[in-house]
């Protein structure tokens, strides 16, 4: 892993070098705990956009279960479309990530809890993420 897991939530959306997480190649996530419950109106999230890619397999998840065990939570995305995660085929369109970022809506739905996978990207084999927002209220 390079950089550090708090880069994630920092507020800085830029991609200078330095401002990501790197996570080994193959399924990884990352996992952010809101400290309570709260309606959820949409996830913004940044993969590296330095250089265009999309990032394979992209899976959001929110729940109520640190584990996530089943039935303790919803896929908000997924752009999965074989099933390589083993999480579920994925409708959701796989996209370049750029310095918008990606806005996924979460429906005004109850969680604590916000999971997104990756698979490496059209650029490497490697997982990068930048930031990620979770937009809502208690």
């Amino acid at each position: 892993m390079i950089g550090e897991l708090a880069y994630v939530t920092d507020g800085e959306k830029g991609a200078p070098d330095g401002n990501y997480v790197e996570l080994g190649p193959g399924k990884q996530w990352v996992q952010i705990d809101l400290g309570e419950e709260a309606a959820l109106f949409g996830v913004w999230l940044w993969h590296f956009h330095k250089s265009p890619r999309a990032y394979a397999d992209v899976v959001v998840q929110i729940g109520s279960d640190e584990d996530f065990a089943l039935g303790s939570f919803v896929t908000i995305y997924n752009a999965d479309h074989d099933n390589t995660l083993g999480l579920g085929l994925g409708r959701d369109k796989a996209y370049v990530d750029t310095h918008l970022g990606r806005v996924v809506d979460a429906h005004g739905l109850e969680a604590r809890y916000i999971r997104l996978y990756s698979n490496g990207s059209t650029a490497s084999e490697m997982n990068h993420y930048i930031e990620v927002e979770v937009w809502g209220a208690p």
